[in-house]
């Protein structure tokens, strides 16, 4: 199993995808070639997050800045 999908099947399991894990995938997809394995591990991640199914710290976070800010 490479890195990529390492990194997305780690995701799945917890149903988590920390701030730390997204960054590495963005430089790993930007920076290195993939086979398909990998390309379908992000595919699926990226669904089951659409779905909610993962949850992303990014996005958790980015919400509750926006909450703050309102509420300010």
């Amino acid at each position: 199993m490479n890195v990529i999908s390492q990194i997305a099947q780690q995701a799945l399991v917890t149903g988590y995808l920390t701030l730390e894990a997204e960054e590495r995938l963005r430089l790993l997809l930007q920076q290195t070639q993939y086979d398909i394995e990998d390309f379908q591990a992000f595919m699926l991640l990226q669904k089951e997050a659409m779905k909610g199914r993962v949850r992303q710290e990014s996005r958790e976070l980015r919400q509750s800045h926006q909450h703050i800010s309102a509420a300010a």
